[in-house]
Order: structure tokens, then sequence, then C-alpha cells
């Protein structure tokens, strides 16, 4: 039973037509062009290690490959190009290795121009607990979903006067309804039972207020599935006691990319942690969520696992639910049977050894 629930990690990342999505056609023999960004530090190796292990599963499909710039681009503000970011809006899907900002005046964070620029509103990022993998907890079945693109990341900061500085935190109706939109039909699509609306509104009013008074609009066309409100605070202390009390988590940028990295933390860390974003007119955008490890690339250590789940949960968007399903049950074998991790894992396999491994379970 726990490996079934596993097999479909990531769940069915519904198609939001309504919002402006537009559907992919994956008939029989056709081929899917995909933008790829190998990303930096290990991103390569673990991007080669996907290619692989597509090619070994039989996935139609075509890469297209862009690198981060050597210079700013001002059409993006950021070492990320135009003509990286108008293949992405030109495929509509595409995976990301693990990028890093180079440090500087004058550019946009490389992750902040991506959901700025392709309107990627929802991160979405299962976390459960992995059979033959030993954490603290066995039972985390759980998804955060967290609004992308505005809250206290809308890089709005000036100083008032000298020693003093403002961020401001921007929440609007349109984006907390998109987002709750989105968190409602993810759990109605994948049999959730309950969706948690993370906030602190007793402090926040006005913004995390907004939020709320959102989720609640669009729970009410929802009558079947459960509907809450957490204080953050009590959320993380939740999280840690016990996560099998959470479903599916639907909260704002600041506290979705803190809730999302405590999550992964229950069931080993980022490197076992898929993501998936979602945008505007049906984009997807899976990522490694890690980070580079400049200290091991190019050293043939680095895990994969991250990026190959989240290309798996490319390929279900796309609706490739066979290689999907066969190379997310490899993964899991691979690491259950432990004669093959990695370094982070306790193990002392190579990326090509760990990778191997998943191919012969294909």
């Amino acid at each position: 039973m726990a490996l079934r629930r596993l097999l479909q990690q990531g769940g069915v990342l519904p198609r939001m037509t309504r919002l402006g999505a537009a559907p992919f056609s994956t008939a029989s023999g056709e081929t899917i062009r995909a933008t790829l960004f190998p990303g930096d530090g290990i991103g390569p190796e673990i991007a080669e290690s996907v290619k692989q292990v597509f090619n070994v599963a039989g996935v139609p499909i075509e890469w297209e490959e862009h690198y981060v710039g050597t210079e700013v681009d001002p059409r993006t503000e950021s070492f990320l190009t135009w003509e990286s970011l108008e293949s992405v809006r030109r495929n509509k899907v595409g995976l990301k290795g693990p990028m890093a900002t180079p440090i500087g005046k004058g550019h946009r964070s490389l992750n902040l121009t991506l959901r700025k620029e392709l309107g990627l509103y929802a991160n979405v990022r299962p976390c459960n607990s992995l059979p033959g993998y030993k954490t603290r907890y066995d039972d985390v079945n759980l998804v955060t979903i967290r609004e992308n693109t505005e809250g206290e990341y809308s890089g709005l900061e000036h100083q008032v006067v000298r020693g003093v500085v403002e961020s401001l935190k921007i929440i609007t109706r349109q984006a907390s309804l998109r987002v709750a939109e989105y968190a409602f039909h993810y759990a109605k699509a994948n049999g959730r039972e309950r969706v948690s609306a993370i906030h602190k509104a007793n402090i926040m009013r006005k913004t995390d207020g907004l939020f709320l008074k959102c989720c609640r609009e669009i729970a009410e066309k929802y009558p079947e599935i459960q509907y809450e409100e957490v204080i953050i605070d009590n959320c993380c202390m939740t999280l840690v006691k016990n996560p099998g009390l959470f479903d599916v988590l639907v909260m704002p940028n600041l506290y979705g990319d803190i809730i999302s990295d405590l999550c992964a933390g229950l069931i080993g860390g980022l490197g076992l942690t898929p993501s998936c974003n979602i945008g505007e007119g049906g984009i997807c955008l899976a990522e490694a969520v890690h980070g580079s490890a400049p200290d091991i690339a190019g050293m043939n250590l680095a895990n994969p696992t991250a990026l190959m789940l989240s290309a798996v949960m490319m390929l279900r968007h796309l609706q490739f639910n066979d290689q999907a399903d066969r190379i997310h049950n490899a993964i899991l074998k691979t690491i259950a049977e432990g004669k093959f991790r990695t370094a982070d894992l306790g193990g002392k396999a190579s990326t090509s050894e760990f990778t191997n491994a998943v191919c012969d379970h294909i």
C-alpha cells in the first residue's frame, strides 16, 4: 500500500484550463520538446543522469538546453537570457537543475527571474517518506503549495532614512485566488481530503487576512474537501510533532519557502524532494530545489534523486504515466536496497553508479 502511494508521488498536476492553461497533446509516438536548464555546480552531472534514465525508459522527449549567461541580459535584468525564457514559453514544459546567482549588484535572482517572467504562480512540492530509508518519521505524506510571485519576495525594498529600511509585503486577491484554486483542484484531482491554509493573520491582518478570505471563498466551491486555517508557528510545531496530521498545505510565498524546506527535512532532505512550478498558459517547470554544491562539482559524487523525482512530476504533467511509474519505482527500489546510495544518504556510491542502478531497475 505504501509503495502504491509512493508511485503517485507528485500526483496529478491538474491542468487549470479555466485559468488559461493549454492542455498538452501527447498522442502515441509523439516526441515532446522540453527546455532543460542543466544549471550550475553539480547541475550538469545530475541532468545527465536524468537524460540517461529517460533514454532507458523510452521517454519520447527532445531536450532544448539553455545555460546561464556570463553577462546580465538587459531584457531580463539577470544572467538568464531572453532566448532561454522564450524556450520555456514555447515548449511549455521544462526541467531545471540547481542555479547559483552570481554575487553582485544590478541583476535579479535567477529563480526570481524565472518565476516573474514566466508567471510561475504555484510551487508544488510533495513530501513522502521513502520505504527503506529510515528517518525520524515513517508516515509523511503531504504536499506544500506555495504562492510563488508576491508576498515578501516582491522585491520592493527601500531606505526610508539612514539606518531604516522598509520591505513591502504584497498580497493581491488575484494571486491568492489563483493559488488557492490550484491547491483545491490539486487536492480533488489526487484524492486528497484536506487543505490547510497557513497564515499569520492574527498579526498581519490586512495581508494574510486577504489571503485567508480568498482561500475561504475557494473552499466553498469544494465542499468535499475539508478546509482549515493554521497559524504558521503552530503549523511548524505540529509538523515536527506529527506530520501525519497534514495533507495539502497552501500558503503565501515566504511561509512556503520555509515550510517546504522543513517538510523536506522530515523525509531526509532536499536531495530527496521533488518540486514543480505551475505557470500561466499551462507552463510546467520542474526543478531540483537543493543547492549547486560547487564543492563537489565534477567529482561524480552528487545525488541525482531530487532532479529525477522532479522529472517524474514533469512526466505526469505530460501524461506519460507509464514511464513516470517505471522511473519512480526504479528510484525507490534503488534507495530501498541501500547498495548504491550516495554519500548524503549514508552510502559510498558515485552519481554514475546510482544512476546505473536506477536504469537496471527500469
